[in-house]
């Protein structure tokens, strides 16, 4: 009985960090730096500066343009 209280909270603590490690890497990944085409700046309502690389207004304001 007592060894499955114990294999309980082992898996439980493995599950518990395996979410964390999900959490970690999604949080890296929305703060990495996004991209846009001039075409998609420009559906978006911005304009495409290519002189700065980067989508002036619209949802996509400030993005880089790649």
């Amino acid at each position: 009985m007592r060894i499955r209280r114990i294999l309980a909270a082992v898996i439980a603590t493995a599950a518990l960090a395996g979410l964390g490690l999900t959490g970690a890497a999604t949080a890296t990944a929305q703060n990495a730096p996004s991209y846009v085409t001039p075409s998609e700046c420009k559906q978006g309502g911005g304009t495409a500066d290519l002189a700065d690389n980067t989508c002036k207004g619209g949802t996509h304001n400030g993005e880089k343009i790649d």
